[in-house]
């Protein structure tokens, strides 16, 4: 049997991310995952992006993964968020001198980065393709094999498999979930003037609409939320075509665009687990909550699970605990629990706040987003929410070791 200190089922960027934290602080662990990475790591841009926040983007440096991302993302200097293209909202961008409010990645290029940090890392051993096909958690611990007859132990499970976790399902954890009747498209386009990186967040009755910046200065990234019966027709429109409805949204700030990269879609919807640990199990990222992407914060989420369970798990092993200890379990319950649920309300509020029609309902939200520009103390607050530095944060995320 292959024993570590922990067993992580999902080798996405969350759970490699998490593997990596834990690696830097002396704990070991055996990630599983179906994909092949053959072809999770093809070269070919795909078209899926991530804005990595400034807390995160810490946590990344701290554990050795920045410097391999070095020169990769573009840095996001500003947001500005306005209601439909009318005049005013709301302009967030942090002091001279100070960090950037994230930075803008291919998610290609995260994928590569973790696991060639994955692969260096002493005590990271990677299953992949492999698919676990039973599993077993109780007082004795963990053990789980592999659909090539391998067995693994540990004192712990870590869930992180993404939205549809088999391992959250087979804990029968419950979880409240709904769908917004809404796709998002997405695309990369290039444009005659610079974004000087600039997010912009639009938001218009039928969904909001980001052209989030990336290398290099004339190249964006489109996250437009459409209604889910309009999403077919929308993604299957020649490239011009696309172009023009895009740009027409954007009001034309940026001048002239053209599709640069391949486009695709998915439903928008919303879940949160009840609870986040069970015996000797935890769970990270998408498997515990998923999000609308109005406010970029999904993944961000996940490496904030990812860094308050390193801290977790390492003050307990420090102490001599057993790593599937109820008590300490229960610590990164308490620790989670609140933030992910006050991020996801407010997600959810926007979403449906934005989704109002009606010139009343837009003068209403100008106002509310004028006043909060006046109010700094208040702007300040909504900043750091974006940074991911809210609540008590982990060592990792403020780029400290443990």
């Amino acid at each position: 049997m292959d024993r570590a200190d922990v067993i992580i089922l999902g080798g996405g960027l969350v759970g490699l991310t998490l593997a990596i934290a834990l690696d830097r602080h002396g704990l070991s662990s055996i990630v599983v995952d179906p994909a092949d990475p053959e072809k999770t790591l093809t070269p070919q841009y795909d078209g899926r992006t991530t804005a990595v926040a400034s807390a995160s983007w810490r946590m990344l440096e701290a554990i050795g993964v920045g410097e391999r991302l070095a020169g990769k993302g573009c840095p996001i200097e500003s947001i500005r968020v306005s209601d439909g293209l009318e005049p005013g909202g709301l302009v967030f961008d942090p002091p001279e001198g100070d960090d950037p409010l994230g930075r803008m990645f291919e998610n290609r290029l995260l994928r590569a980065a973790l696991r060639e940090a994955a692969l260096a890392a002493e005590s990271v051993s990677l299953a992949m393709p492999a698919r676990p096909v039973n599993v077993v958690r109780d007082s004795a611990g963990v053990r789980v094999t592999l659909d090539d007859g391998r067995l693994l132990g540990a004192p712990l499970l870590i869930g992180a498999e993404g939205r549809a976790s088999p391992t959250r399902e087979a804990a029968q954890i419950p979880i409240a979930r709904w769908s917004y009747d809404h796709t998002a498209i997405i695309a990369t386009v290039t444009h005659a003037k610079g974004h000087g990186n600039v997010a912009y967040e639009i938001f218009y009755p039928a969904g909001p609409f980001a052209i989030l910046p990336m290398l290099p200065g004339n190249r964006s990234a489109i996250v437009w939320s459409v209604k889910a019966e309009d999403g077919p027709a929308i993604l299957e429109l020649p490239d011009r075509a696309l172009a023009a409805e895009i740009e027409k949204r954007m009001g034309g700030f940026l001048g002239p665009i053209e599709i640069a990269g391949p486009r695709g879609s998915y439903r928008l919807g919303f879940h949160h687990a009840a609870t986040i640990t069970g015996e000797r199990l935890a769970l990270v990222g998408d498997a515990a909550h998923g999000i609308h992407p109005i406010a970029g914060q999904g993944l961000n989420l996940g490496f904030r699970d990812a860094a308050a369970l390193t801290q977790v798990l390492v003050e307990g092993a420090r102490l001599g605990l057993d790593l599937g200890d109820a008590q300490l379990l229960g610590r990164y319950e308490r620790w989670r629990s609140l933030d992910t649920f006050m991020v996801a309300a407010a997600t959810d509020g926007l979403t449906r706040l934005y989704g109002i029609p009606g010139k009343t309902a837009s003068a209403v939200r100008r106002f509310g987003m004028s006043a909060v520009q006046r109010i700094r103390p208040l702007k300040d607050r909504l900043m750091a929410e974006a940074r991911g530095e809210s609540g008590e944060m982990p060592l990792l995320l403020r780029g400290l070791p443990i």
